[in-house]
């Protein structure tokens, strides 16, 4: 059987900062991995002063992420498709500030997720991965990624859904990123605080775990990609316009990150098939 891992993401870079690593590691075992850019990004802040194409950048932010995501996409060799759909911006919660008409956020979930149940009856993928309902963090792309990626999960098995675009399809298991969690960063706080505290990461992590500690751990389980940490960051590094080079929040030293935690984590969210009560694999159950 030929396992075939599926990632749907927001905008081009949330790949390289939420699963790289664990696409690599699947990549090495000989797991077929596609990651799906829901949208562009066009709309997206230069995030990264020293951007050597910065003129690029201002003048046509959308050429620009398509060529950074091929090269995130070198690094890692995973296969890429783009969903189609233009980048929403960011709104400040509360704010009340509608996204932008024809958006990723404006288009219908129905309509939006058509091209992804496509896509899943074409590669096939046991198992699926997105962000769970509040997106990660409250952007209006990140949340409708949530929702079409669990309206293909269902619609794509159901034949009576979407004809015309494939057979059906039933993805086995769905699970969502959890790799923004109270243990990890608990777990690096402890020995980073010992063994770099001077680390100008130190900061930023100190307010990431605040900001975690009463906070549920959502994990069912981690997997062990951390030799494959530097691939990771490599690329992101491609996103240049969205992360500086040395950024010490996602560059840390990479033997005290293994040390501390050698993972990236993972949510069950569905499950098609049984699955043991402690997961050791995303595809654990599927070759029963």
């Amino acid at each position: 059987m030929t396992l075939r891992l599926m990632a749907v993401h927001a905008h081009p870079d949330d790949e390289s900062s939420k699963g790289a690593a664990t696409y690599a590691y699947y990549l090495d075992r000989g797991v077929e991995v596609m990651v799906v850019s829901c949208t562009g990004g066009e709309r997206g802040s230069i995030l990264n002063e020293a951007l050597e194409p910065r003129a690029w950048a201002e003048r046509d932010m959308a050429g620009l992420r398509r060529v950074e995501m091929a090269a995130a996409q070198s690094v890692v060799g995973f296969e890429h498709r783009w969903l189609g759909y233009a980048d929403s911006g960011y709104q400040e919660p509360g704010s009340g500030d509608p996204v932008p008409a024809n958006s990723f956020g404006d288009i219908p979930v129905e309509i939006s997720a058509a091209p992804l149940v496509k896509l899943v009856r074409e590669f096939k993928p046991q198992v699926l991965v997105t962000y769970d309902e509040n997106g990660g963090y409250p952007h209006a792309d990140h949340i409708r990624c949530h929702e079409v990626s669990a309206l293909a999960f269902e619609a794509a098995a159901d034949p009576e859904a979407y004809p015309g675009l494939g057979e059906p399809w039933e993805v086995s298991k769905l699970y969502y990123d959890a790799i923004m969690n109270p243990a990890r960063f608990e777990a690096i706080f402890e020995l980073f605080s010992v063994e770099e505290p001077d680390n100008p990461f130190l900061a930023d992590l100190t307010q990431m775990r605040e900001r975690m500690r009463d906070r549920e751990n959502p994990t069912t389980v981690s997997i062990p990609s951390g030799e494959f940490f530097a691939v990771r960051d490599a690329a992101l590094r491609s996103h240049a316009s969205q992360v500086a080079p040395e950024h010490p929040f996602f560059f840390g030293p990479n033997d005290l990150h293994r040390r501390a935690w050698p993972y990236e984590d993972f949510q069950l969210a569905r499950t098609r098939i049984p699955v043991p009560d402690t997961e050791h694999d995303l595809f654990d159950g599927v070759t029963a």
